[in-house]
């Protein structure tokens, strides 16, 4: 029991490093950790899931997904798809039947594979993996419709997917005489029926239920958990992996309710949904055979290609035909569709079953699948981002700002961003604030930032920090709190001064975000300041120019804010743990008139700085 203990703790420092090391690297995460499933499976042996696991193995696999897709339902709201929901309703009903003959068709004809297998593989060929592309969509950062797309259809697609190839070995098993035929259809219709009934059911009671105050908060996310694993195995007693889209329904059905928890639960659900995947990836990469992978001979390759150059595409082209998407988003769409965890857990379940009913391909299945998977995940995972800049589908590679608070002085600390080349964006819910925004020609969002229209609509992926600059202190601590999973707690900045308040009137540690000023300044007296003269300055250093230079040069309360290196990274000052700005950056700082300024002389040393520019 013991050496099974070190392998669980192995397959767990070994995935998270993976993640922690991808995200350090700027590398697809999934490409990591089938690296090091590999290098702990087939290379030394160190893993041997089937071996080490024993009965648990399989069951375990099925649980696991289970979650993942319940997660993934969680992030699916209609209202995210209303530009796109045409387009994901076609290339889930069309452009999965069409994948499914495509691929089958290549499997038999390119491939060599039996007519069975050629089917079962097309039919699980048809998904295209959240746990692949969730990753690469965070990564990647492109436009707000196809992210959207890519995301339900991944999602969506991973159920009917493994239903398709369930379907298909059933049939299979019946006209060979695995088990009876009488009652398949039956059954295919009465999983679907339950899926269906049982996940809007279940996830409608829950929202009941946790609306009304029956389930504690600090119970909610356990009873999730575990009604999500219940469910999954009583729909699998109706028709096996149909669990897989219950717990989907499930979870769009809780995503598209009016849950207060929601947030909280889904951050629970994809803390979890890492350290699974992590896992999941190692296990199933270290569960490959030698003999599977000396399976994969040039019949392999050239049915991989067929699958991603002619199947896929094309199965895209047709089904988006007037579905309302620009040219640029169908070809990313035909390009981008990288499979994971299910085909390759369904894959190893089924290709055992094929080659105990004696099917001579059904281990070539198995291989043809991880060539899919390990083609897709390297091919996509590295060009994801480079395409979608190319055909202008990825948003601004410059970190961008959020402000939230019309006021004047944060209009000029956004004009001056602007005019450094920094991408930024005022919010407010109150349209007169943005007055001298939109006269200033700013990117502006009317409307409550902490809104659900806001978080559908503001899409906060496009910017590396926040700047909460209203004059309420809570209220900059609540848009800093709630922004601060997603943008990061080291990316979120507040005006004001409650960190350096009396324990009476301080706020706790755990709520807001950084102060922006040290020591901090309260929204009153930098209005104040900002009437009396003081202006936001830009000053480029040079080896000439220093930082030290620079401090001399400026009147003694000068606040610097930032600097943007030539890179376009963003370094706050109040974030900067004793880093200083060196030659090419520029430092943008509030400070006020200096006696030079007046007598009409810009900069007192202008022999030595590249550029200083006030507001």
């Amino acid at each position: 029991m013991e050496h099974i203990a070190v392998k669980l703790a192995f397959v767990a420092a070994a995935g998270i490093a993976a993640q922690w090391l991808a995200w350090r690297l700027r590398l697809p995460a999934i490409v990591l950790l089938l690296a090091a499933g590999f290098l702990a499976g087939p290379v030394t042996g160190f893993i041997v899931p089937a071996r080490d696991f024993g009965d648990v193995y399989q069951p375990a696999i099925g649980l696991a997904v289970a979650i993942i897709l319940f997660e993934g339902g969680l992030t699916l709201n209609f209202r995210e798809i209303r530009e796109t929901s045409k387009a994901v309703r076609r290339i889930v009903i069309l452009g999965g039947p069409l994948t499914w003959i495509g691929a089958a068709l290549a499997g038999r004809y390119v491939g060599g594979l039996e007519w069975p297998v050629a089917i079962i593989l097309g039919a699980l060929l048809v998904v295209t993996g959240p746990t692949v592309i969730m990753p690469l969509l965070r990564s990647a950062k492109l436009t707000a419709r196809p992210a959207s797309l890519l995301r339900w259809e991944a999602i969506v697609n991973d159920p009917i997917g493994a239903l398709f190839a369930v379907i298909s070995l059933e049939i299979f098993l019946a006209l060979h005489g695995g088990h009876g035929a009488d009652n398949l259809f039956l059954e295919i219709v009465a999983a679907f029926a339950f899926a269906v009934v049982a996940g809007v059911g279940v996830g409608q009671f829950f929202v009941w239920a946790f609306v009304r105050g029956h389930v504690p908060e600090y119970l909610k996310a356990p009873v999730l958990f575990a009604s999500v694993l219940a469910l999954f195995s009583l729909s699998n007693l109706i028709l096996e992996e149909s669990g897989l889209l219950t717990v989907t329904v499930m979870g769009i059905r809780m995503a598209n309710s009016r849950l207060a928890s929601l947030t909280e639960l889904r951050r629970f659900k994809e803390t979890i949904t890492v350290l699974l995947v992590s896992g999941l990836f190692v296990i199933l990469t270290a569960a490959l055979e030698w003999r599977v992978i000396e399976a994969l001979d040039w019949r392999a390759v050239a049915f991989v290609v067929a699958l991603l150059f002619v199947v896929r595409p094309a199965a895209i082209f047709v089904s988006t035909v007037g579905a309302g998407l620009t040219w640029q988003e169908r070809l990313l769409t035909a390009w981008i569709a990288p499979r994971g965890i299910v085909a390759v857990a369904v894959a190893s379940l089924f290709g055992a079953l094929l080659t105990a009913s004696q099917v001579p391909d059904g281990e070539r299945m198995v291989a043809f699948t991880f060539a899919v998977v390990t083609a897709t995940i390297f091919l996509h995972g590295f060009s994801l981002a480079p395409l979608a800049r190319i055909l202008g589908l990825r948003m601004s590679g410059k970190p961008g700002v959020l402000i939230v608070g019309g006021s004047r002085w944060a209009t000029a600390l956004a004009e001056k961003l602007k005019a450094m080349e920094v991408p930024v964006t005022i919010a407010d819910a109150n349209w007169n604030h943005l007055t001298d925004a939109r006269q200033a020609g700013l990117d502006t969002h009317f409307g409550e930032p902490l809104s659900e229209h806001a978080h559908h609509n503001l899409n906060v992926g496009r910017f590396d920090a926040l700047i909460a600059a209203t004059d309420n202190d809570a209220y900059n601590a609540l848009i800093c709190t709630d922004f601060g999973p997603e943008l990061g707690r080291n990316n979120v900045y507040e005006i004001g001064d409650s960190r350096e308040r009396s324990d009476r009137r301080a706020m706790h540690f755990t709520i807001g975000g950084r102060q922006l000023f040290k020591p901090g300044l309260h929204f009153r007296e930098l209005r104040r300041r900002h009437d009396m003269g003081w202006s936001f300055q830009s000053t480029r250093l040079t080896d000439e120019f220093t930082f030290e230079d620079y401090l001399e040069s400026r009147p003694e309360d000068t606040r610097v804010i930032l600097w943007r290196k030539p890179d376009g990274a963003l370094i706050f000052h109040c974030n900067c743990n004793g880093s200083k700005p060196h030659p090419d950056d520029e430092i943008l700082s509030f400070a006020p008139p200096r006696p030079a300024d007046k007598a009409g002389d810009r900069d007192p040393k202008p022999a030595k700085t590249a550029d200083n520019k006030t507001d």
